[in-house]
Formats: structure tokens, sequence, C-alpha cells
């Protein structure tokens, strides 16, 4: 079986989201600049923007990138749905690549077949 996720959460973690319930915010309050700032620093980036889900980050950055009608995306078969619903959200193609079987990724070699076809 392949495992869908494993998360990491301890007692700091617990006491942040209480703090954050506990407060007049629940959503885009003074917590989600802070996340920001520490995030931007921690991978060294000038800009991070926190969003409410994967769902939602896909989406704006393959917007971001020019995807839309006309456009095609690939993705392994082996993925969250949503990997492929942004580009139905954005009017572009979808296409499946097979799994390399050694390390359960894309193939690597089966993307460049469909990108030389």
């Amino acid at each position: 079986m392949i495992p869908y996720g494993r998360q990491s959460i301890d007692d700091d973690d617990i006491q942040a989201v209480q703090d954050v319930l506990k407060s007049d915010f629940l959503t885009q309050g003074p917590a989600i600049p802070r996340f920001e700032n520490v995030f931007k620093n921690h991978v060294k980036s000038d800009y991070a923007v926190a969003l409410s889900s994967a769902t939602a980050a896909l989406h704006i950055a393959a917007k971001a990138m020019g995807v839309g009608s006309g456009k095609r995306i690939w993705t392994s078969p082996i993925t969250f749905v949503a990997t492929s619903n942004i580009a139905f959200y954005l009017g572009a193609n979808i296409d499946f690549v097979d799994i390399d079987l050694s390390t359960g990724n894309i193939s690597v070699s089966l993307l460049k077949q469909k990108l030389y076809d």
C-alpha cells in the first residue's frame, strides 16, 4: 500500500492552533503575515503567500505560469485529484504519465517521450 501521508504535529503546533482559535481571527488575522514572513525567510524567498489549501496553491501557481486554454499539464495518475483538476479549472488539457516503479515518482523517461511526441 502506498501511504497517503504522515504528519508530524507536536505540542507547539497544537498550542499555535489553540491560540488562533481563541483569538478574534480565524482567517486573515495577524498569524498569517507572521507565518508568511517566517516561511519566506526559511526558504530564502522574497515573497510568500499563505493559502487555504494545496489545491489553491496549485491553481495560482499554474495560473501564474500561464497555464490555460490550449496548454497541457502532465502529472502522475498516482496523485490527489486536485493535481489534475487545476487543469480543468484553467481550461487546459490533462495528460497522465505513469510512474517509475523504482521511485514511485513520475517517470522522467516516459515524460520525455510525451514532450517530444
